[in-house]
C-alpha cells in the first residue's frame, strides 16, 4: 500500500472522553446499579446508535416514553445532559494531533455521532479548527464501520484511501476502514498512538 500521508481521527474515546455515565451519575445521585438497569434495559448503546444513524432525537425519546413512562423523565434527562457526557478531550491524543498540524499533515474527522448533538462538541473543542473536515454519520446517515461511509469520506474531500491513515478505538471500525483500502490503527492509548504514527512515517521518532 502507498505510506499513508492523510491522517484520518474518530472522536469520542480517541480525542474526546465520552461516556452517558459522566451525566448520569449525577442524575441517579451515584446510585450506579440503577443507572446501568437504565443503559442496559432502557437508553441502550442499541438506542443510541439508532441517533448516530440520522433518527431525530425527539422521536427516538416519544418510542421510549411510550414503552417506559414510569422513565420518561430520565428518557429527557439523557440527551438533555450530553455536554455532561464528553467530559474532557483527551489530552495526550490532542497533543498528538496538534503535533500532525504543525508537520502540515492534512487531517479529517469520521464520527459516529447524531447530528443533533455533534454541535455541541465542535463549540467545545478547539481542536476541531485543525480539521479540514469532518463526516458526522448522523448527517450523511451511514455509519462505521461500514464502507459507504469510508467511501462517501474520500469521495467528499477527494482523498486517496490508501494515503489515509484512519485511526478508531473500535477494533470493527478498524476492520472497516481497512476493508474501505485505507490504513487503519487501533487506538488504545495516546502512547500506542504517537508509536503507530512513527511507524508510518508521520510523525519523527523520539
Amino acid at each position: 500500500m502507498t505510506a499513508p500521508s492523510v491522517v484520518v481521527f474518530d472522536l469520542g474515546g480517541v480525542l474526546i472522553d465520552w461516556n452517558p455515565r459522566h451525566h448520569l451519575r449525577d442524575v441517579f445521585a451515584g446510585d450506579e446499579a440503577a443507572m446501568e438497569h437504565f443503559l442496559a434495559t432502557i437508553c441502550t448503546p442499541q438506542w443510541n446508535e439508532r441517533q448516530d444513524g440520522g433518527r431525530a432525537i425527539a422521536d427516538a425519546e416519544a418510542e421510549l416514553i411510550a414503552l417506559h413512562p414510569d422513565a420518561a423523565d430520565l428518557i429527557r434527562a439523557y440527551y438533555a445532559g450530553f455536554d455532561r457526557m464528553m467530559r474532557d478531550q483527551i489530552h495526550g491524543t490532542v497533543a498528538l494531533l496538534e503535533r500532525l498540524h504543525a508537520a502540515g499533515t492534512p487531517l479529517y474527522g469520521l464520527t459516529n455521532w447524531s447530528a443533533e448533538t455533534f454541535p455541541l462538541g465542535v463549540r467545545r473543542f478547539a481542536f476541531f479548527r485543525r480539521f479540514r473536515g469532518v463526516v458526522v454519520s448522523g448527517e450523511v446517515k451511514a455509519m462505521k464501520p461500514h464502507r459507504a461511509i469510508f467511501d462517501h469520506l474520500t469521495t467528499r474531500f477527494g482523498l486517496d484511501p490508501a494515503a489515509c491513515l484512519f485511526i478508531d478505538d473500535s477494533e470493527k471500525n478498524v476492520a472497516g476502514a481497512r476493508a474501505a483500502g485505507l490504513h487503519a490503527v487501533h487506538f488504545t492509548s495516546p502512547g500506542q498512538l504517537e508509536a503507530d504514527l512513527v511507524r508510518h512515517g508521520l510523525l519523527p521518532p523520539g
